[in-house]
């Protein structure tokens, strides 16, 4: 006899307690066999495949695409047992999946207990009446019975793309917007490597589409289909006559985790902020020196990481946090690097692992991998969290200043404006130099002004004279 088992939204770590759906990845009367990815949600730091524990017959989901579920809350039933072997499901090595078996809990962006191979999805033979979510009178999400309404082709890298081939894609946020705006990944030919589908290419074949209608060209051509505009994040609320009318965007997601962060950083710690101009010609003459030694190109960010790293073996004491609880400084042996990294999906912080024990060239991978992992929006909540200590690099921006805000519950946190030809006096003389502008925002709590001041002017030496760093490898 079968034995229906509810999966829940498993507990997410790392203070999530929350996610959206993102895509299902199975429907109602499909077989899954243990550990398979069944649905694509995202949270405030990452968008990941949550694997189900069980293996059977789906029977019910719950939640529509767009929705937002707390942990703890049902995402879908599994029908295991005798009821479900009727129906064999065979995984990617075409072994049957087993029927009453489950792997245990689950933590989203890491998995089960095991880690096969991803599977496609199976269909049995016959149909069975797939199951939208309604919600109950008590609030809680309930199957309705109604048949839901075929999804579009999968566009996920490495699934069928018809006789084509696999679609070259990476990005679940593309993926996401061409399924929003009904274009066919497979018409497409991506501008990235290998003809990879860039974010870019699929807002193109929208801005084109938008251009035949209004011109009234003939819209059958094989680049995409004709598309309806994308909903506005917000309805604009009735105003009153006279009153300019305005739009709400909810503060969830990502966004609001970021808000969250930085509201408690300016309630919590009593931040003072410093600065300091810097001669950075030196640093450039000897990046362009080690990059012309041949190897891996060794990034600017690499360096100033590694200049930072050193400064907190000399100054430690900015390598903390506070437990306000306790009303203990908090002082870590490893430096755990995070650096700000904007996106399409808004600021993220990746955090660099044992950033002190790195060189400039792991550092330069590092921060590549990372980056890359955070603009497709894979990264992971262990690569988000844990950091000890930021380093800003609003330069890429094309400002020299900032008065950043800490990252929540580290204690400091380094600024780097533009690098950028300036008068300078050197050696006695005028001239144009590459001058850059340092800012230091530290928590008053775990030092002084002149702890805080040793360690930028330590950073600038090491900027002004990179042979400095010498001294303390």
């Amino acid at each position: 006899m079968a034995q229906v088992l509810e999966f829940k939204l498993p507990d997410l770590g790392e203070g999530l307690t929350e996610a959206e759906i993102v895509r299902w990845l199975v429907e109602v009367g499909d077989v899954v066999a243990v550990d398979q990815p069944v649905v694509e949600v995202e949270t405030a730091k990452a968008m990941v495949e949550v694997p189900c524990p069980y293996g059977g017959v789906v029977t019910a989901r719950f939640g529509a695409e767009g929705t937002e579920l707390p942990v703890g809350a049902p995402l879908l039933t599994v029908a295991v047992g005798e009821a479900a072997e009727d129906r064999p499901a065979t995984g990617s090595e075409g072994a049957p999946a087993p029927a009453a078996e489950g792997s245990g809990n689950v933590l989203v962006g890491y998995g089960t207990s095991r880690a096969p191979a991803r599977r496609r999805r199976i269909r049995p033979a016959e149909s069975a009446p797939a199951a939208s979510a309604a919600p109950a009178a008590n609030g809680r999400l309930r199957p309705t019975g109604t048949t839901k309404p075929a999804e579009p082709a999968d566009t996920r890298a490495g699934a069928p793309g018809g006789a084509d081939g696999p679609v070259p894609v990476i990005s679940p946020l593309v993926r996401r917007l061409a399924r929003q705006n009904g274009l066919d990944l497979r018409e497409m030919t991506g501008s990235g490597p290998d003809g990879l589908i860039l974010r870019a290419d699929v807002e193109y074949a929208l801005r084109a589409a938008a251009t035949r209608g209004r011109t009234g060209a003939r819209t059958d051509e094989p680049l995409t289909q004709a598309a309806p505009a994308p909903a506005p994040a917000a309805p604009a609320t009735q105003a009153a006559p006279g009153t300019p009318a305005v739009t709400r965007v909810p503060l969830k997601g990502i966004r609001g985790a970021v808000a969250d962060k930085l509201s408690r950083s300016r309630t919590e710690i009593p931040d003072a902020t410093c600065w300091v101009d810097a001669d950075a010609t030196e640093l450039m003459r000897t990046r362009a020196a080690m990059n012309a030694a041949g190897g891996p190109k060794i990034s600017v960010l690499a360096l100033l990481a590694r200049i930072c790293t050193a400064a907190l073996a000399r100054f430690p004491e900015l390598n903390s946090s506070v437990d306000t609880g306790a009303r203990e400084i908090v002082r870590y042996d490893e430096v755990h690097l995070g650096f700000a990294a904007q996106t399409d999906r808004g600021l993220v912080v990746p955090v660099v692992r044992d950033a002190h024990a790195r060189d400039a060239e792991s550092l330069t991978a590092e921060f590549a991998r990372l980056t890359e992992a955070a603009r497709a929006g894979t990264l992971t909540p262990a690569e988000l969290t844990g950091g000890t200590f930021t380093l800003n690099n609003y330069g890429v921006f094309g400002v020299d200043g900032s008065t950043p805000i800490i990252n929540h519950p580290e204690a400091a946190m380094l600024g780097v404006g533009r690098i950028v030809p300036k008068p300078w006096v050197h050696e006695g003389e005028l001239a144009v130099r590459q001058v850059v502008q340092l800012s230091f925002t530290f928590d008053h709590r775990v030092c002084d002004g002149g702890t805080a001041g040793g360690f930028l002017r330590y950073v600038a030496d090491c900027v002004e004279q990179p042979a400095v760093l010498l001294r303390t490898l």
